[in-house]
Order: C-alpha cells, then structure tokens, then sequence
C-alpha cells in the first residue's frame, strides 16, 4: 500500500473516532447530577484501541506480510468447504435437528428461554424472506400479521375455549387474508411508495389493536390466555414449549424451502429481477405478489399463535414498527432469500446479543456499528442466496 493511501486510511480513522466520541459523550456524559468524562473516555481509549489495531492489521495485510501464515489457514478452509460440499444434505439437517432435539436435555432454563425467541424469529425471518427475498418486495409492516395471529388465538381460545392446535391454522389462515387485504391496495406500487404504504398498514392495524377496546382490551391487552395441550399433556415447562416451536420453525423451514424451488419460487425471483420482463415472459405478477404477501403472513401468523400461548398475554406495544425493523434487519443480515442466512442473521441478532448482556449498555451501539461494517463488507449477507442458474455476465 502507498504512502498515500496510508494516509488516507489514517485520516479517515481519525475522522470517524472524533465523530464517535462526539456521538458518545452525551450517552454516558451527561447525567442528571451533572457532567462526567471518565466514563466516556475509558469506552473511547477501548474502541480508538480496537479500531488503530484494526486498521494496522489491515495494512499488514495488505503489503502482503501475513501471507506466509494466511496460507494454512486458506488451505484448511478449503478443507472444511471441500468436506461440507461432499457431505450429503440429510447427514447434515439430520445433525442439526438432533442436537435442536437434545438441547433443551442439557440446558437450563435461560437457554430454552433464549432459544424460544431464536425459533419464533426464525419462522417470522423466513416469512419476510419469501416477501423480500425471493419476491423482493419491502414490506415495513410484517409484524402485523404476527399480531393477528397472536389475538387470533388470544381471542378463540378465552371466548370460544378453541385449542391451541385448532387455532394455529385458523391463525394462518386469518394473517392470510390479512395479508391479501394489505398487499391487494398496495402491490400496484413499487419500491419507496411500497414500502412506506406498507409501514402505513402496519401503524394501521396496531392503531386498531389498541383503540377497539370491546375487542382487544385496548392498551391493557388480553390476560389468561392458555397454555397448548395435547392429550392430556399441559405444555407449561419452556423446555415442553421449546419442542412445540422447534416443530413450528421445521414445518416453516420445509414450506420454505419447498416453495424456494417450486415454480412459484421461480416466478418470484423472476419478478423480483426484473417485473417488467417477467410480465412479458407471462407471469402473472400482480396474483404471485399478493400470493408471496399471503404465504409470508401465514408463518407470521402461525409464531404469533405461539407467541400468544408462550406469554399467556398479548398487547400492542409488542408489535411496534420496531419489531418489523429488527426481523427486516435479520433477513438482509444473513442474506436475502436464502434460508441458512436468515437463520444466521437470527442468531447474529437475536442469540448474540444475550451472550454480550454484560455490556448492556453499549449493545446497541455495538450492533450499528456491526450492521454497518456487514453492509460494506458482505453486502449480499453472511450466506448470499446461490442461484440455480448463472447469468452471461457472470460466467465472463
């Protein structure tokens, strides 16, 4: 690297430290007794540590210094990939789903507690995953129809004494029809204008949640809202529920997956390409739109069911536009319709964030930053979506 360039890479570190510790003081700073600087400079001299270690790293790199000992390690990732390419897709999912099965066996209640989260955000990423991944349709207003699915079953199960299990597809099926009456409006649209009359949508349906007070309870939400049974058998424990979510994400995943490599799949990425062109090729567009809609809310619907019978209480305020912004984040983090990057992105966001609790402070700032760097590093995601096939351009 040149002199130049080292420079330029120096400077814009410099720059962006001065702006961080502008951005940082009135965080930890500024307090109701009066104004502080020790704790503002010691999370400072620790990211300025980090960052000038960073950054010489990566000269290093760069002038070709570490190319002697990368050589191992390039060559042992190759290995492991070679491995992983060879080994059969059964041994590996049949891998994964035993140890799902056996984790709630030999972890305590915090794990299965963080575990649940991990699944029910799983099946809400794969859902927005056919909407903007395959379909690429920016949706801004998912957690909707994870709320109709959670006061679906709050509902039918205090008023009419429905089952969890009888709910759970009459929670699909409402999120469903919720999602064709949004997405029927809407679909018309493209880009910008979409995604900010879905976040419109979304608002809407959370203002309802909390206004019709003779449906919902309004803001005091819906209490006493009971637990699955099946046979006799209570689901209280996590770990019991644990296994009740573990089979909603799996049935999620298959559906997923199947619908990925159906030929509604091929359509959606067709429109999600180029809509023009897969109007002309004859693909019914506006039909596949609202049909990617519905199958996403469907997953929603279905973790918002759970949702409802984990809690035993649903409110408003737990389907914010906050909500839709995280399980948004996970799906671009892990990578856009592809269905082990959601799952990443999942646990990057949801998993992580539990094991760092100590540094509950400094979580969030942590995670932009985390989001940011991803962007530029690895735009497409931790696990890009491999096509089927390969465009000219490509194979030059």
């Amino acid at each position: 690297m040149t002199i130049r360039g080292s420079k330029k890479l120096w400077t814009g570190c410099a720059v962006g430290l001065v702006w961080f510790l502008i951005l940082l003081w009135p965080m930890l700073g500024i307090k109701p007794e009066g104004f502080e600087f020790a704790a503002t400079f010691q999370v400072f001299g620790y990211v300025a540590v980090a960052a000038v270690f960073v950054l010489f790293f990566y000269q290093v790199k760069e002038a070709g210094y570490l190319d002697a000992a990368g050589k191992p390690i390039q060559s042992a990732a190759g290995l492991i990939q070679r491995a992983y390419a060879k080994t059969p897709t059964w041994v590996l999912l049949g891998a994964t789903l035993a140890v799902a099965i056996v984790f709630p066996l030999v972890t305590g209640r915090y794990a299965h507690d963080v575990a649940i989260s991990v699944l029910i955000y799983i099946c809400l990423g794969l859902g927005l995953n056919v909407v903007v991944g395959l379909a690429g349709l920016l949706d801004l207003g998912y957690i909707a129809f994870y709320g109709v699915g959670a006061y679906t079953y709050a509902l039918l199960s205090l008023n009419f004494g429905f089952s969890f299990w009888l709910c759970l597809p009459i929670a699909g099926l409402l999120a469903a029809i919720a999602g064709c009456i949004i997405g029927y409006p809407t679909l018309r649209m493209r880009g910008d204008y979409l995604a900010i009359v879905t976040l419109g949508f979304g608002e809407i349906v959370r203002l309802i949640l909390n206004n019709w007070m003779a449906l919902t309870n309004g803001p005091n939400g819906i209490l006493g809202i009971p637990r699955p049974e099946l046979f006799g058998f209570d689901f209280r424990s996590l770990a019991s529920l644990y296994y009740v979510i573990l089979a909603i994400a799996v049935v999620t995943v298959l559906s997923v997956y199947r619908l990925n490599y159906s030929r509604i799949g091929r359509a959606w990425e067709a429109i999600r390409e180029d809509e023009t062109a897969a109007e002309l090729m004859g693909v019914n567009t506006f039909l596949l739109k609202l049909l990617a809609y519905a199958m996403g809310a469907t997953f929603a619907g279905f973790a918002g069911a759970f949702f409802a019978a984990r809690m035993r209480f649903v409110g408003p305020e737990s389907f914010s536009f906050l909500e839709s912004a995280m399980v948004l984040s996970m799906v671009v983090l892990g990578g856009m319709g592809s269905i082990p990057g959601v799952i990443l992105g999942v646990l990057a966001l949801v998993a992580l964030p539990e094991v760092f609790r100590e540094f509950e402070l400094y979580r969030m700032l942590v995670f932009g930053g985390v989001m940011t760097l991803m962007m530029l590093v690895r735009p497409a995601g931790i696990w890009p979506a491999k096509r089927v096939g390969r465009r000219s351009e490509e194979m030059e």
